[in-house]
């Protein structure tokens, strides 16, 4: 597991670290923070940004309790209210599920790139965070959501950097990574 400061620099934008930064802060010495010790008005530019997958009637009914008006951009539809398997679904499902079963059941934060976050949305690179929400100190029973459509330039940039790792195209580096861990 890496430790808090590895994990934060791998944080690509501005906003993630600031939310980040803000997570950390009010967990204090507990592992993760309440619900209640998450006050939106703290990281008022990011509320656009956030969702919020609440997990209390088990990970198998998680939803997203409510979702800012950016994630409408990024997943094609209003997400609020729906479930996860309605919002991930065709292929995207499977990876998604286990990221945010991961949280879930290993309460540590997740964050990650990706190119079509949602079936339909191929034409989306996103940015995300995922950081988990205790009640109890033990159980997460929410996870907080940070998702950031990439601009094009990001998009060049990243497809850049990944043609670096991967090489040609008969099983590059980042191809060799993916088998690996598969």
């Amino acid at each position: 597991m890496l430790s808090d400061c590895a994990f934060r620099a791998q944080l690509a934008l501005p906003g993630q670290r600031l939310l980040f930064d803000y997570w950390h802060e009010i967990a204090g010495n507990r592992a993760m923070p309440a619900r209640a010790d998450f006050d939106p008005l703290k990281v008022p530019r990011l509320l656009p940004h956030l969702g919020l997958i609440d997990l209390r009637d088990g990970f198998d009914h998680g939803h997203f309790r409510l979702a800012g008006t950016r994630l409408r951009d990024i997943y094609g539809r209003e997400i609020t209210g729906l479930r996860m398997s309605e919002v991930f679904s065709g292929s995207s499902a499977a990876p998604w599920h286990s990221i945010h079963l991961r949280i879930a059941t290993q309460a540590v934060p997740a964050q990650g790139m990706v190119r079509g976050p949602a079936e339909g949305r191929d034409h989306v690179l996103l940015c995300w965070l995922r950081l988990p929400l205790s009640d109890d100190g033990v159980r997460v029973d929410r996870i907080l959501c940070h998702d950031v459509a990439a601009t094009a330039s990001d998009a060049e940039s990243v497809s850049e950097f990944t043609s670096y790792l991967t090489g040609p195209r008969d099983g590059g580096y980042l191809d060799s990574i993916r088998s690996s861990n598969a």
